[in-house]
């Protein structure tokens, strides 16, 4: 591994820079690339079952790419040709170039045997599930013989369990989504054959996704690195001496950090843009890096009691000028977009609220914006002037 001592020194508004620009938040989009460009870029968009103005993976290309269609963003998405949802940061569309890169993890399920809470099915189930699906081709769980035995979520039907353990050992690929069902199929029927047929070892996976990892976070720590994929740090400790990434000290990071060599040739300049950051947005899903790099302490609160949230049950950051300025809680109410609670740094990034506000509303099909709660009042005389 390269001695600490020949670490190329970056100023932490560097880093904040460099961090935006991997991201796809500084400089002039890729519409060529479109919301694919974005997938692959990223190498993973997480998914939840959280839908305010959008789900979270529509917001993602939404704050990179402007107001780009939705039922575009889904076709963009979802096909075998194009990506397969997999267990990454948490359950994320991947591109599906990134098959065999987790193979390692597909093989460490299967040697677990059980998952999901020690849920047991018999082989032949199992091996049904994997007939039909290769019979009959993609099928959803309920399709299969339904997802659950009773009404409570957890308590799964052999079916469920059997098509969930063939996922994650990679017999079966998820390619779509239907009504937010998974779409099952026989992983040798919708994988590209040429992708199915590699099977690096487990080394060559964490070397890729390390060197993936580093070329979406621009700069990162090892933890940040093993973050993004859920890597434990000695998997990415052993791969970086041969993953490309370059070590670099930041001002005011107390751990050692690692770069793309071209990412630290030259302080990254452009437009910045001003939008709003779903949660689960990879800029902001760390949330250790989130306050390292921005100063902003962000949690999700949507699973917080009400009456203890501070910010608000999907409070998305406020991207202005290449840095986090504020918090909004968003919701709809018909054609009305409606910031339940607000919070800003300054009133000089009021303008950036306002066009921020105006262009979700645009895109969601909203012709009109009503704040309810500022954290300060004082703001609302302009703020409303700059949203009418």
């Amino acid at each position: 591994m390269t001695s600490p001592q020949t670490a190329t020194e970056l100023s932490a508004d560097q880093a904040r820079r460099i961090a935006l620009r991997a991201q796809g938040l500084l400089g002039a989009p890729d519409r060529r690339g479109g919301v694919r460009g974005v997938l692959r870029h990223l190498g993973a968009v997480q998914l939840d079952t959280i839908s305010v103005l959008a789900r979270s993976h529509e917001l993602v290309p939404y704050a990179r790419l402007g107001a780009v269609g939705r039922p575009a963003v889904e076709r963009a998405y979802w096909g075998a040709e194009t990506s397969f949802e997999y267990w990454s940061h948490a359950a994320c569309v991947l591109p599906i170039e990134e098959w065999p890169l987790f193979a390692f993890r597909r093989r460490a399920y299967r040697e677990r045997g059980r998952l999901w809470g020690g849920h047991e099915v018999s082989e032949r189930t199992y091996r049904e599930v994997l007939e039909r699906l290769r019979a009959e081709g993609p099928l959803t769980s309920t399709e299969l013989g339904g997802a659950k035995r009773t009404s409570e979520w957890w308590d799964w039907s052999e079916s469920k369990i059997a098509v969930e353990q063939a996922l994650a050992f990679g017999d079966v690929v998820c390619t779509e989504r239907r009504g937010w069902k998974r779409l099952y199929e026989a992983a040798e029927q919708a994988v590209p054959a040429e992708l199915f047929g590699q099977d690096p070892d487990d080394a060559e996976c964490v070397r890729r996704l390390v060197g993936q990892a580093g070329a979406a976070l621009g700069v990162a720590t090892v933890a940040d690195l093993g973050d993004y994929h859920r890597l434990r740090k000695e998997q990415v400790a052993a791969a970086l001496p041969d993953s490309g990434l370059v070590p670099v000290a930041v001002a005011g990071w107390t751990t050692p950090a690692w770069a793309v060599a071209g990412a630290v040739a030259a302080v990254p300049r452009g437009r910045h843009r001003s939008t709003m950051l779903s949660p689960f947005d990879s800029l902001v899903w760390d949330r250790a890096r989130t306050e390292r790099i921005f100063g902003m302490t962000h949690r999700l609160e949507a699973y917080t009691p009400k009456e203890k949230r501070v910010h608000g049950y999907f409070a998305m950051p406020l991207l202005a000028g290449g840095r986090l300025v504020g918090r909004v809680d968003p919701a709809r109410e018909g054609r009305t977009l409606v910031a339940r609670q607000v919070s800003l740094e300054s009133p000089a990034h009021t303008g950036a609220l306002a066009s921020a506000l105006r262009e979700a509303a645009a895109w969601v099909g909203c012709d009109a914006v009503r704040v309810e709660r500022l954290a300060d009042e004082r703001l609302r005389p302009a703020l409303e002037r700059a949203l009418a």
